[in-house]
């Protein structure tokens, strides 16, 4: 048995995802992302149960676990209730930790989620906050989106939202004393050295790219290779 085996072995997500699969395809036949992308979830729990060292090691490094949308359709139709979206969110998270994430496209842009919707949480207690989705990180957003963007406090307001205002109501500031506790279980919990994890492995790939920090989130944002589908080649 591989190590990397026994590290998805012991996350709790892969023991709870991981029952007894006997490939029998209902979870590819029921996946909405097996439709569109280059995803096969049968494969995906086929790779794992070969236990090899280098199928796994490429399948952490590939484009496939970050197909997954994490509907759970695969455990209402599997016959044996293996739950495929349990044991993605493990190769995702393995793959983070060992900095294998880097090595594909899609993988890749965690950086991007990290400084967005990660930041955001942290910064603002928010996984979207309105100010922050700008015209120049989302040039495909057109006027509208640049028109909405100058007039955001009008909008929330006849929105009914309370946008960065005190008391109660959506999108209201949270306190310091709150996101501050925020923080601090995130340090806990570990979720403060995970995001360094992501911070760290996405810097030596730029370096290894010859590219900025910088430089290397926004190829991130805004590269794709076109090869994701499954009738592109």
């Amino acid at each position: 048995m591989g190590k990397l085996y026994d590290m998805l072995v012991e996350d709790v997500r892969f023991q709870e995802g991981m029952k007894s699969c006997m490939n029998c395809g209902t979870c590819t036949a029921i996946c909405p992302a097996a439709e569109f992308y280059r995803y096969d979830p049968r494969q995906v729990i086929d790779t794992v149960q070969t236990k090899d060292e280098e199928a796994i090691e490429d399948l952490l490094k590939s484009e496939t676990i970050w197909y997954c949308g994490e509907c759970m359709s695969c455990v209402t139709r599997c016959p044996r209730k293996n739950a495929v979206g349990l044991v993605i969110v493990a190769l995702r998270s393995l793959s983070q930790k060992l900095g294998y994430f880097v090595e594909s496209e899609k993988g890749r842009q965690q950086l991007a989620l990290k400084r967005t919707i990660g930041a955001w949480i942290l910064e603002h207690g928010y996984c979207v906050y309105p100010r922050k989705i700008t015209v120049e990180n989302h040039p495909e957003a057109g006027t509208i989106w640049k028109w909405e963007q100058d007039n955001l406090d009008l909008i929330h307001k006849r929105l009914g939202s309370n946008l960065d205002g005190e008391g109660n109501g959506g999108l209201r500031r949270i306190p310091q004393e709150s996101l501050d506790e925020l923080q601090r279980i995130f340090d806990v919990t570990g979720g403060s050295d995970f995001y360094n994890q992501i911070e760290e492995a996405s810097k030596k790939k730029a370096e290894e790219m010859g590219l900025s920090l910088d430089e290397y989130v926004k190829f991130v944002y805004t590269t794709n290779n076109g090869l994701h589908g499954r009738d592109e080649e």
